[in-house]
C-alpha cells in the first residue's frame, strides 16, 4: 500500500506499507508536475512514480529522501514510461 501525504509546499510523505514499512520524502516541485503529469495531481503522480520502482525495487532500497527528478537517473526509461501511464490513469 502506498500512501501520499503533503509535508510542505513542494515536499511529500511517501509511506510504503510492506513487510518492512518506510517512509520517504520526495521534493516534487511545480516544474516536476507541469514535465510529468498530463494533468494528473502530485499524489497521483508519486503513487505512480513509487509503483514503478516497486516494480523494479523493494521498499528497503528506495531512497529516504530524494528530488522525484533523480529516478529518471537511475531508470532512463522512468519520464518515458511514467508519462504514458499517468496518460492512460483514468
Amino acid at each position: 500500500m502506498i500512501l501520499v501525504e503533503q509535508a510542505g509546499r513542494e515536499e511529500w510523505l511517501v509511506t510504503v506499507k510492506a513487510a518492512t514499512t518506510t517512509q520517504h520524502r520526495v521534493r516534487v516541485t511545480t516544474a516536476d508536475l507541469d514535465r510529468f503529469t498530463e494533468g494528473r495531481t502530485a499524489e497521483e503522480l508519486l503513487r505512480e512514480s513509487f509503483r514503478f520502482l516497486l516494480e523494479r525495487e523493494s521498499n528497503t532500497s528506495i531512497l529516504d529522501s530524494f528530488d522525484l527528478p533523480l529516478i529518471g537517473r537511475y531508470f532512463p526509461e522512468y519520464e518515458r514510461e511514467i508519462r504514458q501511464r499517468l496518460r492512460g490513469a483514468n
